[in-house]
Formats: C-alpha cells, structure tokens, sequence
C-alpha cells in the first residue's frame, strides 16, 4: 500500500546515483580486442582480457582523452596523477578474479551538475569520474520453464567505462530523473557513448536512504541494482523510498544491502549484503604504471569540447528570440540542435524554423519511428521548404501536405510544387473571379455578410480556398471578398 501523505511529509529521502557509461573506443582499455557490440559470444577475446596468466594490461590513450572530456563536462578537476587499483571479487563473468579500477587515486573529482525540476534549478555534486574496465556478461538460459543453463560471454569484459558518482544531493525520483537525462545528454554531446540502455551502454545504480524530514544525518543506504531504463530508475526509488519509511514507521530497521528492481512484479528484493569498500582488498594495480596528465595534454582535450547543451541553450534564446521551452527542446539532443540550426539558416527564419522541426517534423518522425538521424528530409530541404512559404509562393497550409509527401518520396519542395502546379495564386483578377462565382451562388450568406454578421466572411474565405485547391494566398481572398461583397 502507498505511503500516506502526512506519513510521507515526515521523511526526506536522500539518493545518490552511481552511472557507468561505457566508452566509443574502438578496442578495449587494456588490450587491442574490438569493442564491437552484437558479435559471436567470446569472439573479440584475447589473453589479456581472458584473464590469462603473464599477459600484461597497456592502457588504451583515447580511452583517458574519452573520461577526460566527461570529467570536464561536468565541472571535475582533473588530477595530475592518478592511479588504478585491483578490486578484488569473485563473479563468473569477472575471469581475472579482480577488476581493474580505479580507488584512492581517481582521474577527477569534486565537480558538479545542474538540474530542473518543476521550475527549480539546483547543483548536484559530482564526487569522482574514473576509469574502469567493464566485466563480461552472464546469460541465463530456461529458468523457470525448464533447467536452468548460465553461459558467460566475455566479449564485453574489457571495455572501458567511466563511473560517475553522484553526491547523495538528489531528494526525489523526479529529480534522479532529470540528473540521469542531462547526464546522458552530456555524454551523447560529447560523443564519448553511444548511452544505448539496452546494450548496456548506460548503466545505473541508486543508494537510497531515508532520514527524518528537516535532520542532516544519512539513513541506512540500501543499493537498488537493475536499473536499465529511465522508467524503471524512478519507479524503483518510488517504491524503495515507500518501503523504507513502512520499515521506520513500524519500529523496524533498514539492512544495509544490495536489491534489485523486478520490473514485473515493480518491486525490489534483497540480492546480498551490500558490502564495504575493504571487502574489495583494493591494492595498486602492480602492472600499470600512474597515469599522469599534463596541462598541454589537458589543453588539447578542452579545445575539443564542443559547445554544451546548457550553453548551446542560452545561446539560442539570446540569438534566436527563442522561448525556453522551445530551446531546451532543440538542445536536448546535439543532431536536434544542429538541424535546426542548418534549417535556420537555410530560411533566415530561427522561430517558424523551430516550429516546423519541433511540430510537423517531429509528428512525422514519430509516427515513422525514426530519429532525426534518419529524417527523410534533410535540414537543407525543409529550409527551402520554409523559404517557399515565407515568399509566398505556397501557404502553409499547403506547406504541410508538401512536408508530408518530402518525407514519403524524398522529393524537394521545389519539385513537388512544379510537378503539381501548387504555386499560389497572387493574381487579384483570378481570386475576384472565383469570388463573384461564389457570391453569385450563395445569396442568402451574402445578404447576411451585408447586414451585418461579418463572421460570414470566414465561410466566403474558406469556399474560395476550397475552389483554388488552397493555392489562392489566403490574405488576398479576405481583401477582395471584403470588396465584392461591399
């Protein structure tokens, strides 16, 4: 049962979010095996990544500029020297016994991000963004319509991953949320991931606790694991939250442990004890030297940044006369934010070019289910397209059905109107003729536009539209009716 309101009010929940985000490189971290996703099980393997003994790990350098530009993104200092550990474990998909990561020394830390929810702005903290190897993957097989067959594909053991650790600032599911979005948006901007959830790209772990309303001191942690879509993230700390104060509320205590999220069931349930950062016997990776970073190494790294969403979104409303809502639409992904940008351009026209891309175009992609990575009309076309419209030379009514038969065919505006002769009638001789046809055989409408009930004059627009195949320009209907009729 749901948590009561008045029982609810009493407590504060505090979340912090562990992400892993696995890297674009093409090899591993440590070895020259692909990161391709989808092949053979244990096809991209070697000795290094099998565990095996006397291969020696060499650190992949674009895997360090990748967690570089992440760290930078979200406001981290860089740490001249840094260092990884073996963290040791036992899993069957983890061959080595250990995990390479890092501990003590971590590549950056103390940074920060800034999050909106329901109109309110607030930094969260960034403890640390290091470096990592991922571990394999264990397939399960059967259970529970028959025996239960567990396979361990290695192909992923290897890959690089950066962790990003949160500081326990986030107070809602609303607000995990909105910090997880904006994460993955920096990261698909900075094209260091592809984020793909579903392959694993993007991963999360909550530690949630609850205290009583208006304390500072932190509850007991539990950790909710399983976290592989948007959705599942806020419905698991919806009800762990809930759990954890009818736990507090009924005298009990919360068990320091790890749980996961059964999308099915929209529980979690206990998987282990959650265990300590000594239980790991962290020591340095004896066969990996420090890794030190140069302020000219650092240099290069911020010159390839490219301009940030939040960045992007200030620019395009003191550039582009944009409203908030509008820009923080067109900034919320950068191949949204580019095509719009190469639209503006192509028509001269930032505010008609953002409602065409954010209504008709996106309607359109939706409906095909595309991204606009796949749109059928380039930027380029639906510039020309809104450059037709603004002359005059089609309406925007006619816009539309041109934009719907562009994304269906391929075809351009200017090729469409010519094959179909949708130019729009600016003759007045031609639309006053059509007009005196329609007065003429409507009466009874024309002696009520003359005494007096000019909402008529609506009606006398909408059959000349209709008699034109909409290509007459609708505001010289209006000037001419209005004179025929007078």
């Amino acid at each position: 049962m749901p948590v009561a309101t008045e029982v609810r009010v009493k407590y504060e929940s505090v979340v912090g979010l562990e992400v892993h985000v696995q890297l674009l490189t093409k090899s591993k971290i440590f070895c020259t095996c692909s990161t391709r996703f989808g092949d053979p099980p244990n096809s991209n393997v070697c000795p290094v990544c099998l565990g095996l003994p006397g291969a020696l790990p060499v650190l992949n350098r674009e895997a360090v500029t990748m967690a570089m530009k992440a760290a930078m993104a979200l406001n981290c200092a860089i740490n001249p020297r840094s260092r990884f550990a073996r963290k040791n474990y036992f899993y069957p998909d983890l061959p080595k016994g250990y995990q390479i990561s890092q501990y003590d020394e971590p590549l950056s830390q103390d940074g920060w991000i800034e999050i909106e929810v329901s109109g309110v702005r607030k930094r969260v903290g960034i403890t640390r963004v290091h470096l990592e190897e991922d571990a394999g993957k264990s397939l399960h097989e059967g259970f529970p319509d028959s025996d239960l067959s567990s396979y361990i594909d290695l192909n992923r053991s290897g890959v690089p991953l950066v962790e990003i650790v949160s500081e326990p600032d986030l107070r809602s599911p609303e607000e995990a949320y909105d910090y997880l979005t904006r994460l993955k948006t920096l990261m698909l901007y900075l094209e260091v991931s592809n984020c793909n959830m579903e392959e694993g790209s993007l991963r999360c772990d909550a530690n949630v606790s609850v205290r009583p309303a208006a304390t500072s001191a932190l509850g007991t942690k539990t950790e909710v694991k399983n976290l592989n879509s948007f959705r599942f993230l806020q419905k698991a700390l919806e009800y762990e939250i809930e759990r954890q104060i009818e736990i507090v509320e009924g005298g009990g205590t919360i068990q320091q442990e790890t749980r996961l999220w059964d999308s099915r069931e929209q529980r979690t349930y206990g998987m282990r004890s959650k265990e300590f950062a000594h239980d790991y016997r962290y020591f340095p990776e004896p066969d990996l030297l420090p890794v030190v970073i140069t302020e000219e190494w650092k240099a290069e790294v911020r010159r390839s940044l490219p301009e940030l969403p939040e960045a992007r979104r200030q620019r395009f409303l003191r550039d582009y006369s944009l409203t908030d809502y509008d820009a923080a639409q067109l900034t919320s992904s950068r191949i949204l934010a580019d095509y719009f940008e190469a639209v503006a351009g192509a028509c001269g026209e930032p505010k008609l070019a953002a409602n065409w891309v954010l209504t008709e175009l996106l309607y359109l992609l939706k409906g095909a289910n595309k991204d606009i990575a796949e749109s059928p009309v380039s930027a380029p076309n639906l510039g020309e397209l809104l450059n037709v419209i603004g002359k005059g030379t089609i309406s925007g009514k006619m816009g539309k059905d041109i934009l719907v038969e562009m994304f269906g065919t391929g075809k351009t505006a200017s090729r469409i109107i010519s094959e179909q002769g949708l130019e729009q009638i600016q003759d007045t001789a031609q639309i006053a003729a059509v007009a005196r046809q329609i007065i003429a055989a409507n009466p009874k409408q024309t002696e009520q536009y003359r005494k007096g009930k000019t909402a008529t004059l609506g009606w006398f627009v909408g059959q000349v539209m209709k008699a034109t195949r909409g290509q007459a320009n609708p505001q010289l209907v209006q000037e001419v009716l209005k004179k025929e009729l007078g």
